[in-house]
């Protein structure tokens, strides 16, 4: 790395001499052309077009090793929830990550690094400019001045924030003025980073307003930065902390659950109701419908939206967690969860039957399986569909994809983009981080109330339509019933005296579970086992049951405390002398 950090610096500095031996004097007392010189951007505008930027960095380039939009590297596919998928041999550096078995070497970790330090460089960019322009002559005016300092806040407590869940220890980089003069590569990986988030946070809600800044979706909000900071301490199991923020947002008023479930994960609802904080995603001009530049990677690589690679799918852990009983509950110990038949191993143009057991509506939403409608296009075929199923399973993800209505709109960019923003807090996650710490206080009917509001939501949702009465998939005519639903869908709330509810162990599987299904393929799992405390418990007994199901899991283990984080780039802490290692590496 510093051979080419030198290359690309003698190589600079030769083009500059030749370009100065060609030019007169009069080059001296010129801005370079193509560049954002000092002092164009020493000035209010030029502040503005430096944040506007910053913000660009928070979707990320790479899509698997960074993975910053939505986590489902790290999130998902190092959890129950999610598998890598597609084949053994694509992307073989994420089956370290799969079987926790990456080391400091794994080019994943260098990325993760370099994507989320991005974020905080554009930040901290943002941040000596608009200190130069408020010491200048022409100062951006009140509220704004303060709104641009918060918002630049936000996005360097974000990007910290997004490494503090993958890396132990982080060191917290902010301008050389703010850190008197000290360096950023002098700055130590002493802690988590907690302090300085929560600091640059807690400004964010001070200073921005209740509506977005300039009126401009996808800029923060101060309920953004309640939920991040809340976010931040449910990692820390700093409940009494989290508790005032998430009561401020739940009784600001401004939120509502959205009428329907999938309307979450819609293009046609960007910026619903209930969001909270949403990645925007466009597919005009020039853009690349940077949904974690995700769309590509987890679409399906055959079939009639043939578009992807086929990363990403669903696990038969997920799949089962999402079956209820004849009351419309959920099964709240795996051990006494049914088996549900899948497809595994079975040719479309075999036939299969798929599970007429009572299933939670909100699965068909989440998950893509044979047999149900896909979005609109058409009814899922199986194996014809999956890349590799002895490697990734029958599943792919639907939260991310575009529908055949949003295509049709032309909310999507052939061949693979779409234009669903990225929902990262909406009020269905912060009820339930309320229910949680309301089980934490032995309040137990609140939990519950809140737990319920969540599933009335599903329960009045619409549901995925197509009953399908073809179960060999040869490229004949598929009958379908489209005024039935799809599967045997069924889900209630939680009764007053249900048992569910009864004491704190019962309840927090309650709630915990319903995090589960609400949030699935949504970048939580991993951290949330994590902060439960009971990551190695469920991800071994996970291991246990899926080797059963996939050859690839044999042999794979989860060790604590090693596993709970990844190590740091071993490129980094090369150029990096300040950096230290992860002991557990």
């Amino acid at each position: 790395m510093k051979r080419i950090l030198n290359l690309i610096l003698i190589t600079a500095i030769t083009g500059a001499f030749v370009f100065l031996a060609s030019c007169g004097d009069e080059f001296l007392n010129k801005q370079p052309p193509g560049s954002a010189a000092g002092a164009v951007i020493e000035t209010p505008a030029g502040v503005e077009g430096i944040l506007i930027g910053a913000y660009d960095r928070i979707t990320t380039y790479d899509m698997f090793g960074a993975a910053l939009a939505n986590d489902w590297t790290y999130g998902d596919c190092a959890s129950d929830n999610a598998y890598k998928g597609t084949s053994y041999g694509d992307q073989t550096a994420f089956n370290t990550v799969e079987r926790y078995e990456a080391l400091p070497a794994n080019p994943y970790m260098r990325n993760r690094w370099r994507d989320c330090y991005r974020i905080v460089a554009r930040a901290n960019d943002v941040l000596d400019f608009y200190m130069v322009v408020q010491e200048g002559n022409n100062p951006i005016p009140e509220p704004r001045a303060s709104q641009i300092e918060a918002e630049a806040k936000f996005l360097r407590a974000w990007g910290h924030f997004k490494a503090t869940r993958i890396f132990r220890n982080i060191p917290y980089i902010m301008t050389v003025k703010e850190m008197d003069g000290v360096l950023p590569e002098h700055v130590p990986n002493e802690t988590e980073g907690w302090e300085g988030i929560e600091a640059d946070l807690q400004f964010a809600i001070d200073n921005l307003p209740a509506t977005p800044p300039l009126g401009h979706v996808g800029r923060p909000t101060q309920y953004a930065a309640m939920a991040v900071k809340a976010h931040a301490h449910m990692y820390q199991n700093e409940l009494d902390r989290a508790r005032p923020l998430l009561d401020n947002i739940i009784g600001s008023g401004q939120f509502e659950l959205a009428d329907n479930f999938n309307d979450n994960f819609s293009a046609f609802h960007n910026n619903n109701k209930e969001s909270i904080f949403e990645i925007q995603i466009a597919v005009t001009g020039e853009t690349d419908g940077s949904t974690m530049r995700c769309n590509r990677a987890t679409a399906h690589q055959s079939g009639p939206v043939s578009v992807g690679w086929g990363f990403y799918q669903p696990s038969q852990d997920l799949f089962e967690a999402y079956q209820v009983t004849g009351d419309g509950l959920p099964v709240l110990d795996k051990d006494d969860r049914t088996a549900l038949a899948n497809d595994m191993g079975i040719a479309s143009s075999e036939e299969f039957i798929p599970t007429d057991h009572p299933l939670d509506p909100r699965v068909d939403w989440t998950i893509a399986r044979r047999g149900i409608d896909f979005n609109g296009f058409a009814i899922h075929g199986g194996m014809a569909w999956i890349r590799s199923q002895s490697n990734g399973g029958p599943y792919m993800t639907k939260k991310y994809h575009y529908s055949a209505e949003e295509r049709d709109a032309g909310l999507f960019r052939a061949p693979a983009w779409g234009a669903r923003n990225v929902r990262k807090y909406r009020l269905g996650l912060v009820l339930l981080w309320r229910a949680e710490i309301a089980v934490e206080d032995n309040d137990l009917n609140y939990a519950r109330e809140l737990v319920n509001q969540v599933r009335e939501r599903a329960k009045g949702s619409e549901v995925v339509m197509g009953r399908a009465s073809t179960y060999v998939f040869d490229g004949r005519p598929v009958e379908v019933d489209w005024d039935q639903p799809a599967a045997n869908y069924s889900v209630e709330p939680y009764p007053a005296d249900h048992l569910a509810f009864a004491n704190q162990v019962n309840a927090r599987k309650a709630v915990r579970l319903e995090l589960r299904l609400e949030t699935a393929t949504e970048g939580h799992r991993f951290f949330d086992l994590r902060r439960w405390g009971i990551i190695s418990e469920v991800l071994n007994d996970y291991i246990a049951r899926d080797s059963e199901f996939r050859t690839f899991m044999v042999g794979a283990s989860f060790n604590s405390p090693r596993d709970e984080y990844w190590p740091l780039p071993e490129a980094q802490l090369d150029i990096q002398d300040a950096l230290k290692q992860d002991p557990n590496y």
